[in-house]
């Protein structure tokens, strides 16, 4: 073979490797991926700066302005620039009518404004009654009894009986009743056993507060607090055999000397 062809082949092989390991670095090579922005539409809604405990009374520390898409805005959110007046003005020593997280959107009802009523008026719900009753350790459950907490009441009566001797009589009042406040702790606090309090203040229907208040002068009241496994609307609060009940559906159980009735137990 010539020595020009010889070369001529060299400079092809050259070539030829130079073009595979352009084609394969091109083809190793991985796409350009191009990031377009896209705008969304924002307002500035106003968010918990810190967390706000239930009765707090609130100011301009516990707030702080957040950007927000302006499609995710629900009805109730605060925003800025609504209305040309400052909306944190009128929230200024507002109190929290229920807990608000770290950064959780601020709703108008979620704040109670100085002369709108109390904060136990405004966390009770529409048509309820609030009454206190006294409680002991021995009445509440070693006063583990906490806000929130689902209790039964319990009336229990000493009576003289035919004999002349005496007696002691226990009617559950009401099932699955909440409990508003300990005292005057409307909230659980994280890493309290309970709730120091002489009083309970329970959640009642007109009617049942009438009963209650008559019951507390009848006799001792007691509270047994439910599981949390009872807290469903389908296990709502209901009357017990109530003081003006009908008594067919009771059953009397004498125990230890001390008798007691027992109306549609759940």
């Amino acid at each position: 073979m010539r020595q020009g062809q010889i070369i001529a082949l060299g400079v092809a092989g050259v070539f030829g490797v130079a073009a595979a390991i352009g084609l394969y670095s091109t083809m190793k090579k991985e796409p350009e991926v191009k990031i377009v922005p896209q705008q969304v539409d924002t307002t500035e809604v106003l968010v918990a700066k810190t967390e706000v405990g239930l009765g707090q009374i609130v100011n301009r520390e516990n707030f702080r302005w957040q950007q927000w898409p302006a499609g995710s805005v629900a009805g109730g959110y605060i925003q800025n620039g609504r209305g040309g007046k400052d909306p944190l003005i009128a929230l200024i020593g507002s109190v929290a009518r229920a807990p608000i997280l770290k950064d959780e959107p601020i709703t108008v009802n979620k704040l109670v404004k100085p002369g709108d009523g109390g904060v136990l008026a405004a966390i009770l719900p529409a048509g309820m009654r609030a009454i206190s009753t006294k409680i002991s350790d021995k009445t509440a459950v070693g006063l583990l009894v906490l806000p929130n907490d689902h209790v039964d009441v319990i009336l229990i009566q000493r009576k003289r009986s035919k004999g002349g001797g005496e007696e002691f009589i226990s009617d559950t009042l009401f099932r699955n009743v909440r409990v508003l406040a300990i005292g005057q702790v409307l909230e659980a606090k994280e890493g309290k056993k309970g709730a120091d309090g002489q009083t309970a203040t329970l959640e009642l229907t007109p009617r049942q507060t009438e009963l209650l208040a008559l019951a507390n002068s009848m006799g001792e009241i007691s509270l047994a607090l439910r599981s949390v496994a009872d807290m469903s609307a389908a296990n709502g609060p209901s009357a017990g055999n109530g003081l003006n009940a009908q008594r067919g559906n009771s059953i009397r159980v004498l125990r230890y000397g001390v008798k007691s009735r027992a109306y549609g137990v759940n």
